[in-house]
């Protein structure tokens, strides 16, 4: 790519999901004319994350975008090499597409653009609480995160301020959000578009469907929500319960968790190369598919939409919450699986502890 060359629509994403639900909506806006996208992967330093991005990067090449790679984490000078080399396109660019609206990279780019057009594509069910949080002018603060500030939070609070604002619809500058999840409750001059993977569909599958079950893992531990003993005996009962044979391991699950989830459950840990929606429909994939709360109870339904796989989700139990889990905790998870459709919903496992 020409560095020079202003794209009409310039986009940031920060993992894989964000990448593909980037590529649906680029799916649904190839009517356009005149109009050049190009990506901007600011790239993650976890291999998993990298890994899974550099196989989405193909797969957007092979689409026709053009994608710039950024080592905007390689080192303390990264962050600002990076933002200085984007600030032209960033000025020049007609619409900005982002996937994570809590990023503080993100935020920081917003506040060099001057772009009239705005668009969200999911991160997954942050969405839901990104609309939640806009809806009520609160700051824009992950859910898993408790409420006291840090000296970091409160040095960048202006620029987390300002961010929120331009991702408030306004005369000025529209703003859309194209999603899989639920959308109720957000602000009415919102634009919202539904995201039901039809590109997905169309690239991959129908997979083959094995007899057994499959079950997706969570970072729920890794992010302090879960407490990794209920977790893992949580997954050993459900796994038992359900003929359940292969783990799909989220690509921010600790090595060490998966090492003991494997002795203590006999299950085969899978880690995918490409997000879940592709890794299902491309196959073969269980005639089931397990879940805790995440984001694959709202997106699986519709990348297998027409096959006969099935997909329960199990809720959390409020005593596998930690000590440090935040307040929101247990409400936002429990949004999560209450607002997933077609769906089964399976009640928390109370579990028994292994036996020595």
């Amino acid at each position: 790519m020409n560095r020079a060359a202003a794209p009409t629509t310039l986009a940031f994403v920060e993992s894989p999901v964000q990448l593909l639900n980037l590529l649906e909506w680029a799916h649904t806006n190839t009517t356009d004319t005149g109009e050049s996208l190009t990506v901007v992967v600011l790239s993650p330093l976890d291999p998993m994350s990298r890994g899974q991005l550099r196989r989405m990067a193909d797969l957007a090449r092979e689409e026709g975008l053009s994608v710039r790679w950024e080592e905007a984490r390689g080192g303390a000078a990264a962050p600002f090499h990076t933002i200085a080399s984007l600030t032209p396109l960033l000025r020049k660019a007609r619409r900005i597409v982002i996937g994570d609206p809590f990023s503080r990279y993100v935020q920081l780019l917003l506040s060099i653009t001057r772009a009239r057009e705005l668009v969200v594509v999911d991160d997954g069910t942050a969405t839901m609480e990104f609309l939640a949080q806009l809806a009520a002018k609160q700051p824009l603060t992950r859910w898993h995160r408790k409420g006291r500030r840090g000296p970091r939070d409160i040095l960048f609070a202006p620029t987390a301020s300002a961010a929120r604002r331009r991702l408030t619809p306004s005369a000025r500058r529209s703003v859309e959000v194209f999603s899989s999840m639920p959308l109720e409750g957000a602000p009415p001059e919102l634009r919202t578009t539904h995201n039901d993977f039809t590109w997905t569909r169309s690239r991959f599958g129908p997979p083959r469907i094995t007899r057994t079950a499959d079950l997706v893992g969570t970072s729920l531990v890794e992010t302090g929500v879960v407490d990794v003993d209920s977790y893992i005996t949580a997954v050993r009962t459900l796994a038992g319960t359900h003929n359940a044979t292969r783990y799909f391991a989220h690509r921010r699950e600790a090595t060490d968790k998966l090492h003991r989830l494997h002795a203590e459950t006999g299950l085969e840990i899978v880690r995918p190369d490409l997000p879940l929606e592709l890794i299902a429909r491309r196959g073969p994939i269980g005639h089931t598919i397990l879940s805790f709360p995440s984001t694959v109870v709202h997106t699986l339904p519709l990348a297998l939409a027409g096959t006969p796989v099935k997909v329960a989700v199990c809720d959390i139990d409020p005593s596998w919450l930690t000590e440090t889990a935040s307040p929101r905790a247990q409400g936002f998870l429990s949004g999560v699986t209450g607002t997933a459709r077609d769906v089964q919903h399976l009640a928390p496992m109370h579990p028994t502890p292994a036996t020595n």
